[in-house]
């Protein structure tokens, strides 16, 4: 889920963790990881994270000392492309003392960035400013890239199924998978075709709820060219409920089996697809797309057995 799961970088930012951890008498340590799901046509989707903070449940006390205010866990800028991190995660903060507490969102505060798009036959880059510091050295900057009010009260992430989070003093781990959907999160500004707006689409889940879907490739009884290593030629394709798609590569599991294993889900339906090499036609027993149903930590399966493979 390049696709946008990881426009979506899983901006699922597919993509980051929430590690809660025992820490004394009234806190307890947190750490932050993000993944992403990929988008179509984007080659780089460059943010600046200048602020992380958990904003309570009820707004009011100091600092968050109370359990009730808002807890900052990272005020050191870092910037990343989150394209980076499809079927990944990376760290953005690690061990920060949070107080027990109930927590209604996490907020990312956003400075700058920029995207790389193919368009018009090359790449063309649109940013927050012509002298964003993310840029690459000699960039040329076509057109403007809006993040509307990212800067300023942050962009909400909502936990899963809208639910707020406690943390206690005497938490067992609680993680939450924090998804970037850079697909869902890019587009053209309608009427202005030298400008890009990012509303992003960020959704959060407890990560022991989050899964994985393994996509298992097999010739079967057809002959391959190649032979089984033919397979390796093929990709699977992941869509998500919001029509972003993930396209990985398979690898041999054994010398007949090939896989692809889409890690970081968040719970849900996705639909499960194949692309075969250029100039070949192909079956499957199983009609395409197939469907894979994510569950609590658990594995899906959708196994693909070839049928004929025809070269055109």
């Amino acid at each position: 889920m390049t696709s946008l799961r990881h426009l979506t970088s899983t901006l699922l930012l597919a993509t980051g963790m929430l590690f809660l951890a025992a820490c004394g008498d009234s806190n307890a340590r947190v750490t932050l990881k993000l993944t992403d799901a990929p988008g179509d046509g984007i080659e780089k989707a460059v943010v600046t994270i200048s602020k992380i903070y958990l904003k309570g449940s009820v707004d009011g006390g100091k600092d968050g000392k109370d359990g009730k205010g808002d807890v900052v866990l990272l005020s050191e800028p870092v910037t990343t492309d989150l394209l980076t991190l499809a079927n990944d995660t990376a760290d953005l903060v690690k061990d920060a003392e949070v107080p027990a507490g109930t927590y209604k969102e996490l907020r990312f505060v956003i400075t700058g960035g920029y995207i790389q798009v193919k368009q018009d036959g090359g790449s063309r880059i649109f940013a927050t400013s012509r002298d964003y510091a993310g840029l690459p050295d000699g960039a040329q900057v076509d057109g403007d890239l809006q993040m509307p009010s990212a800067s300023s009260s942050g962009l909400k992430v909502k936990f899963d199924k809208d639910a707020d989070v406690t943390i206690t003093s005497d938490d067992d781990q609680k993680v939450i998978l924090v998804d970037f959907d850079v697909a869902q999160s890019f587009g053209k500004e309608a009427g202005g075709s030298e400008q890009w707006v990012m509303r992003p689409i960020i959704k959060g889940a407890d990560l022991e709820f989050s899964g994985n879907v393994e996509v298992s490739l097999e010739a079967g009884d057809v002959s391959l060219p190649l032979g089984p290593a033919q397979l390796s030629s093929f990709s699977a394709v992941l869509i998500n409920a919001d029509g972003s798609r993930e396209t990985m590569s398979f690898t041999a599991s054994t010398a007949t089996r090939y896989v692809a294993n889409f890690k970081f889900l968040l719970p849900g339906t996705y639909q499960v697809d194949l692309v075969g090499p250029e100039g070949v036609t192909f079956s499957t027993d199983l009609t395409r797309p197939a469907t894979a149903t994510v569950g609590s930590g658990a594995e899906s399966n959708v196994d693909f057995v070839l049928t004929s493979f025809d070269v055109e």
